[in-house]
């Protein structure tokens, strides 16, 4: 609902927030959904090994849930697994994790950030896949690395919320497929977002 009607093929979507907030939870479950539903669908963790994932998806009854995982932070060998795959929706988390051996800068840098999404988007447009890249919110509360980040991607969420308290909200602040003034509102469970 807050996408417009649902994730567009051969899209790129940015879903920004505080660290810890629930970003990953949020997307496993959206992955779990998505897959069950028989699309095919790979969960690439740049912060997690993949064991650290299944722990989490056990705690939250997905277990089952046909979602490919992988656990990579080399953008050429990501790359090179999303051309072999081709999935139908690919979760990258997080693009501050991301690097690319031909940007000579650190991964979470200016540089580093632009390439690798610029490189993720081209892959969605090309290969029609829907592409959802995490981004990690700074103090202020931009997403860390450079606007034009923003700019690449077709639609922008953030997920929100206070620490300590079980809401969180799902806003879209920019959306080219539909309009960007609808909210989700989950509340954080031990069995995840309800």
């Amino acid at each position: 609902r807050v996408l417009g009607g649902g994730l567009v093929p051969a899209s790129a979507t940015l879903v920004g927030g505080d660290p810890g907030i629930g970003k990953s939870t949020l997307l496993l479950q959206a992955a779990a959904s998505f897959a069950s539903r028989g699309l095919k669908t790979l969960y690439i963790s740049g912060e997690e090994a993949s064991a650290q994932i299944r722990m989490r998806a056990a705690r939250l009854g997905l277990s089952e849930a046909p979602v490919r995982l992988a656990a990579e932070t080399n953008l050429r060998d990501i790359l090179t697994t999303l051309e072999a795959e081709r999935p139908d929706v690919a979760i990258i988390d997080s693009i501050q994790t991301m690097w690319l051996d031909t940007v000579g800068s650190a991964p979470g840098s200016v540089s580093q950030v632009r390439s690798a999404a610029h490189e993720l988007t081209t892959f969605a447009k090309r290969r029609g896949a829907a592409v959802i890249l995490v981004g990690h919110v700074t103090k202020d509360g931009q997403i860390a690395g450079p606007r034009v980040v923003e700019h690449m991607v077709d639609t922008v969420l953030y997920f929100e919320g206070e620490r300590g308290h079980p809401v969180r909200i799902l806003r879209a602040v920019k959306n080219r497929f539909g309009p960007a003034d609808e909210i989700g509102v989950f509340e954080m469970t031990g069995q995840g977002l309800s």
